[in-house]
């Protein structure tokens, strides 16, 4: 049966404000911050990618593509590998390889090495993603969740901004290899405060692998009403945010801007918003609760989409922060959503929700790279407007969402 697949559910765990609470959120945001500085640190590099082996737009977005992709791939298959060895092994063996590759990656002698380097660095990191939420949801109380899940992601915002901003920089200075060995540095200075700083599960319980028990509990996640539109937000609002982030870059470089790439990387520094918007709705979503608040922060993203579109500096930059201060606001809410949720009905939720969440970075992203490459700016606008569209409609249909009761 599905149950016989070791889900976290509801226990006494850790409380807000104690000792324990703080470390394992310092050693989650840590984890954060390494995933996203390492997964997301090229799309500040490809117009440099491209130059260096004469590619388009698009097929230099492999580079970040294939890594969301192989992290898509890799989340279920290691979720149930912790369940046979421990949350926190899986963790630490996936932030430290994940460094190493990062590393390995400035050396590439060619485009396909890199390629292939990063998909084996996105299969790294699936194992930190895969199991993040399941410790977090096992070891904290459900009352203090939100909060800690919203530090988790305010890592992935910081993490992604320096990662970009730090690229850029470098990249512009001394070039894309420096850049990313440097990234790579950072990356395993991360992993090792996240080593000292976690706690050992004490709610976690080995399981054996079961194959069968995987199948049905997937299967039996999709039974459910509101889990697969949860699964939908993750793919749309993902596909949006990458597919800016992915070629925002290349507008900014070209007419009417031509911005140089150090100068495009401060634009980055929108991506610190996040943080701030992530913290704060897992706050209010302890207080008023999710229901509420996904579509107002789908609407942010809208927002943000809008004004991105005019072909003015000062627009673009408040259009990015608006944009991805409403994007982390809803992985915030509906990633704990789909924990809590999960953790009710005991099925592997947070693992197929990570799955789309990446195939979205990975599918919608190169998507996007179409719509750039054939309509420009105007058609990456109506791309993105139509997926937060979406998003929004699914944020109010969600409203209506029943709660579920412990399995």
């Amino acid at each position: 049966m599905a149950a016989d697949l070791h889900v976290p559910a509801a226990t006494a765990g850790h409380t807000r404000g104690t000792p324990a609470f703080r470390r394992i959120s310092l050693a989650m945001f840590a984890a954060g911050l390494a995933t996203f500085t390492t997964l997301y640190c090229v799309q500040a590099l490809l117009p440099a990618l491209a130059t260096q082996w004469h590619l388009t737009p698009a097929a230099a977005s492999l580079a970040v593509s294939v890594s969301t992709a192989a992290l898509a791939i890799g989340v279920i298959p290691l979720t149930v590998l912790s369940e046979a060895v421990g949350r926190t092994k899986i963790m630490t063996t996936a932030l430290f390889t994940s460094a190493v590759l990062g590393i390995l990656c400035a050396v590439s002698p060619n485009f396909t090495v890199l390629l292939v380097l990063r998909g084996l660095q996105g299969l790294a990191l699936a194992g930190l993603q895969a199991v993040a939420m399941s410790y977090l949801a096992e070891e904290l109380d459900r009352g203090s969740l939100g909060a800690s899940m919203g530090l988790f992601v305010a890592g992935n915002g910081i993490g992604g901004m320096a990662g970009r901003l730090l690229a850029a920089l470098l990249g512009d200075l001394a070039g894309w290899r420096w850049a990313l060995a440097v990234i790579g540095i950072l990356a395993l200075a991360c992993s090792i405060l996240f080593r000292l700083a976690i706690l050992p599960s004490a709610h976690f319980r080995p399981r054996p692998m079961r194959l069968r028990a995987l199948a049905g509990s997937i299967g039996h996640t999709f039974t459910d009403t509101g889990l697969p539109m949860l699964f939908t937000v993750g793919v749309l609002s993902t596909s949006t945010l990458v597919t800016v982030y992915n070629f925002l870059g290349f507008r900014l470089l070209r007419a009417p801007f031509d911005l140089p790439a150090s100068i495009v990387g401060l634009v980055f520094v929108g991506y610190l918003a996040g943080s701030f918007s992530s913290t704060v709705a897992g706050r209010l979503a302890d207080r008023f609760g999710r229901q509420r608040l996904v579509w107002p922060a789908a609407a942010v993203m809208l927002a943000g989409v809008v004004l991105l579109r005019p072909d003015g500096l000062i627009t673009v930059v408040i259009g990015l922060i608006v944009l991805t201060s409403g994007f982390f606001a809803v992985h915030a809410l509906v990633s704990a959503w789909v924990g809590a949720r999960s953790a009710a009905l005991r099925v592997q939720g947070s693992a197929v929700y990570l799955c789309a969440f990446y195939l979205g970075s990975s599918v919608g992203g190169s998507l996007g790279g179409l719509a750039f490459g054939s309509g420009g700016w105007a058609g990456v606008t109506w791309y993105t407007g139509a997926l937060v569209l979406a998003v929004v409609a699914l944020g109010l249909v969600l409203r209506r969402l029943a709660p579920v009761r412990a399995v």
